[in-house]
C-alpha cells in the first residue's frame, strides 16, 4: 500500500533527513586506514542519539549494529567489526537510516580510504551519477521504471552491472514501505508516481558480474565474482515539480 505524505510530513521528512545525511557525513569523515567499521558505526550512533533521533537498524530483524557498513567487494548490509580495519585503497560503503518524530530518513554513499584505483573512483563516480539521473526521473507523472532506465543505461553504458536482488523503495513512517524502485528495467512501465509519494533511490553497482551471494552472517551481500561495488542512496519527495531531496546536506 502507497503512503501518501502531506507537505507537513515533507516537513517531517526533511527533519529527519537532514540528522541522516550529517550522520553519513560525518561517517566518511572517519573513513581512514587503521579505523574500524565497529568504531565508525558508534559515532554515528553516538551523533544520532544526540540529535534526539535513533537508528532503527539497530535491532532490526536482528540486526546488530546502528549502521550497515559494506566494504570493496560488499554490496549492502554488511555487519560493522571491531576486527574488520580499513585498509588504504578499500572502498566504503556507509547506509545510515534515522528515525526522528516519527519519520525515517535513509542515505548511503561509498567512500574512498584514502587514495583508491582509477576504476574505484570510477565505479563510484558513476553509482552516484546514475542515483542523480534517478531522482530527476522521479516526477509526478512518470513511472517507476523510468527512474530504473535511467539507473541501468548510464551504469551499463559504463560497463558496470546491476544487482537485482535489492531494490530502492518508499520510505517515511517505516523504514520500508512500498513501491519497490528496482535499478533496472525499461522506461515506461510500472506504477505511476504520483505528488506526495516519498521514495528511496539507491542503486547498487558491480565492477563485474551482477551476480552476489549471502554470506554466512545472514546479512551481508557479496559479488559472486569478488569484484568491487559501490551504492549511493538519497530519500525523495515527489511533488508536482521538481523532486525533494530529503536527505541532502
Amino acid at each position: 500500500m502507497i503512503v501518501l505524505k502531506t507537505a507537513e510530513d515533507f516537513k517531517g521528512m526533511r527533519a529527519a533527513g537532514i540528522i541522516a545525511a550529517k550522520a553519513l557525513e560525518l561517517g566518511g569523515s572517519l573513513v581512514r586506514p587503521g579505523i574500524s567499521t565497529l568504531e565508525i558505526d558508534r559515532q554515528i550512533q553516538k551523533y544520532i542519539e544526540a540529535q534526539g533521533a535513533s537508528a532503527p537498524c539497530l535491532g532490526y530483524h536482528g540486526f546488530p549494529c546502528a549502521t550497515c557498513i559494506s566494504v570493496n567487494n560488499a554490496v549492502i548490509h554488511g555487519i560493522p567489526s571491531a576486527k574488520q580495519l580499513l585498509k588504504e585503497g578499500d572502498i566504503v560503503d556507509i547506509d545510515v537510516v534515522v528515525l526522528y518524530k516519527g519519520y525515517h530518513g535513509d542515505t548511503a554513499a561509498t567512500f574512498p580510504c584514502g587514495k583508491v584505483s582509477e576504476e574505484a573512483e570510477r565505479l563510484m563516480r558513476v553509482t552516484r551519477e546514475a542515483r542523480d539521473l534517478g531522482i530527476l526521473q522521479a516526477k509526478a507523472g512518470n513511472r517507476v521504471g523510468d527512474i530504473a532506465h535511467a539507473i541501468q543505461a548510464h551504469c551499463e553504458a559504463a560497463g558496470f552491472s546491476m544487482v537485482r536482488e535489492y531494490t530502492g523503495h518508499g520510505v517515511g513512517f517505516e523504514m520500508h514501505e512500498d513501491p519497490s524502485i528496482p535499478n533496472y528495467g525499461p522506461a515506461g512501465r510500472g506504477m505511476r508516481l504520483v505528488a506526495g509519494m516519498t521514495v528511496a533511490i539507491e542503486p547498487m553497482v558491480n565492477l563485474g558480474g551482477k551476480e552476489i551471494r549471502l554470506l554466512s552472517d545472514g546479512w551481508t551481500a557479496v559479488t559472486k565474482d569478488g569484484s568491487l561495488s559501490a551504492h549511493f542512496e538519497h530519500s525523495v519527495g515527489i511533488t508536482d515539480s521538481d523532486p525533494v531531496i530529503f536527505t541532502a546536506v
